[in-house]
Protein backbone atom coordinates (compact mmCIF):
# COMPACT_ATOMS: atom_id res chain seq x y z
CA UNK A 1 0.00 0.00 0.00
CA UNK A 2 1.67 3.28 -1.15
CA UNK A 3 0.61 6.28 1.44
CA UNK A 4 1.83 9.78 2.01
CA UNK A 5 2.35 7.70 5.23
CA UNK A 6 3.11 4.55 6.53
CA UNK A 7 0.49 2.63 7.75
CA UNK A 8 -0.23 0.17 10.91
CA UNK A 9 0.69 -3.22 9.82
CA UNK A 10 -2.65 -4.88 9.09
CA UNK A 11 -4.78 -1.77 8.08
CA UNK A 12 -4.76 -3.10 4.52
CA UNK A 13 -6.52 -6.39 5.34
CA UNK A 14 -8.66 -4.02 7.80
CA UNK A 15 -9.45 -1.50 4.88
CA UNK A 16 -10.44 -4.04 2.37
CA UNK A 17 -12.88 -6.08 5.31
CA UNK A 18 -14.78 -2.60 5.43
CA UNK A 19 -15.37 -1.65 2.04
CA UNK A 20 -16.66 -4.89 1.12
CA UNK A 21 -18.69 -4.91 4.26
CA UNK A 22 -20.76 -1.82 2.50
CA UNK A 23 -21.48 -4.62 -0.71
CA UNK A 24 -19.55 -7.18 -3.09
CA UNK A 25 -16.71 -5.15 -5.06
CA UNK A 26 -13.75 -6.27 -7.25
CA UNK A 27 -10.57 -5.71 -7.02
CA UNK A 28 -10.27 -2.23 -8.91
CA UNK A 29 -13.62 -1.26 -7.42
CA UNK A 30 -11.85 -1.60 -3.80
CA UNK A 31 -8.89 0.02 -4.67
CA UNK A 32 -11.00 2.77 -6.04
CA UNK A 33 -13.04 3.02 -3.01
CA UNK A 34 -10.57 3.35 -0.32
CA UNK A 35 -8.47 5.89 -2.52
CA UNK A 36 -11.73 8.02 -2.67
CA UNK A 37 -12.88 7.57 0.66
CA UNK A 38 -9.44 8.40 1.89
CA UNK A 39 -9.39 11.59 0.22
CA UNK A 40 -6.65 10.66 -2.57
CA UNK A 41 -4.37 9.91 0.53
CA UNK A 42 -4.30 6.16 0.54
CA UNK A 43 -3.55 4.20 -2.93
CA UNK A 44 -3.63 0.31 -2.62
CA UNK A 45 -1.32 -0.76 -5.33
CA UNK A 46 -1.74 -4.44 -6.94
CA UNK A 47 0.98 -5.75 -5.56
CA UNK A 48 -0.53 -5.38 -2.22
CA UNK A 49 -4.22 -5.39 -2.89
CA UNK A 50 -4.27 -8.78 -4.61
CA UNK A 51 -1.87 -11.23 -1.98
CA UNK A 52 -3.99 -8.97 0.78
CA UNK A 53 -7.60 -10.11 -0.98
CA UNK A 54 -6.13 -14.39 -1.46
CA UNK A 55 -5.08 -13.64 2.21
CA UNK A 56 -8.22 -12.98 4.02
CA UNK A 57 -9.74 -15.53 1.26
CA UNK A 58 -7.50 -18.68 2.38
CA UNK A 59 -8.81 -17.18 6.25
CA UNK A 60 -12.45 -17.18 4.92
CA UNK A 61 -13.16 -13.47 5.65
CA UNK A 62 -14.32 -13.27 2.32
CA UNK A 63 -16.11 -14.77 -0.26
CA UNK A 64 -15.22 -14.56 -4.45
CA UNK A 65 -17.49 -15.32 -7.45
CA UNK A 66 -16.80 -14.36 -11.03
CA UNK A 67 -19.09 -11.62 -12.29
CA UNK A 68 -19.09 -9.48 -15.20
CA UNK A 69 -18.49 -5.81 -14.50
CA UNK A 70 -20.55 -2.90 -15.71
CA UNK A 71 -18.01 -2.49 -18.75
CA UNK A 72 -18.71 -5.87 -19.38
CA UNK A 73 -15.45 -7.55 -18.28
CA UNK A 74 -15.30 -10.59 -15.75
CA UNK A 75 -13.76 -9.63 -12.44
CA UNK A 76 -13.74 -11.55 -9.57
CA UNK A 77 -16.09 -9.86 -6.90
CA UNK A 78 -15.48 -10.10 -3.03
CA UNK A 79 -17.79 -10.01 -0.19
CA UNK A 80 -17.80 -10.32 3.28
CA UNK A 81 -18.75 -13.52 5.23
CA UNK A 82 -19.76 -13.87 8.59
CA UNK A 83 -16.24 -14.98 9.91
CA UNK A 84 -14.88 -11.80 8.00
CA UNK A 85 -17.40 -9.42 9.80
CA UNK A 86 -16.56 -10.70 12.72
CA UNK A 87 -12.78 -10.06 11.85
CA UNK A 88 -13.46 -6.43 10.88
CA UNK A 89 -14.97 -6.04 14.51
CA UNK A 90 -12.01 -7.58 15.75
CA UNK A 91 -9.26 -5.78 14.29
CA UNK A 92 -11.57 -1.94 14.15
CA UNK A 93 -11.27 -2.44 18.02
CA UNK A 94 -8.24 -3.25 18.28
CA UNK A 95 -7.12 -0.39 15.81
CA UNK A 96 -9.41 2.34 17.30
CA UNK A 97 -7.23 1.64 20.48
CA UNK A 98 -4.17 1.71 19.18
CA UNK A 99 -5.12 5.30 18.02
CA UNK A 100 -6.35 6.32 21.08
CA UNK A 101 -3.27 5.37 22.78
CA UNK A 102 -1.36 7.23 20.29
CA UNK A 103 -3.31 10.00 20.40
CA UNK A 104 -2.76 10.31 24.01
CA UNK A 105 0.80 10.39 23.25
CA UNK A 106 0.63 13.01 20.81
CA UNK A 107 -1.57 15.44 22.87
CA UNK A 108 0.43 14.53 26.59
CA UNK A 109 2.40 18.16 27.67
CA UNK A 110 5.36 17.54 29.22
CA UNK A 111 5.11 17.33 33.23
Amino acid sequence: MATTGELVPGTLEMLILKTVSLGPLHGYGIAQHIHRLSDEVLTVEEGSLYPALQRILAKGWVAAEWKQTPTKRRARYYRLTAAGRKQLGLESSAFERTMLAITRVLRATET
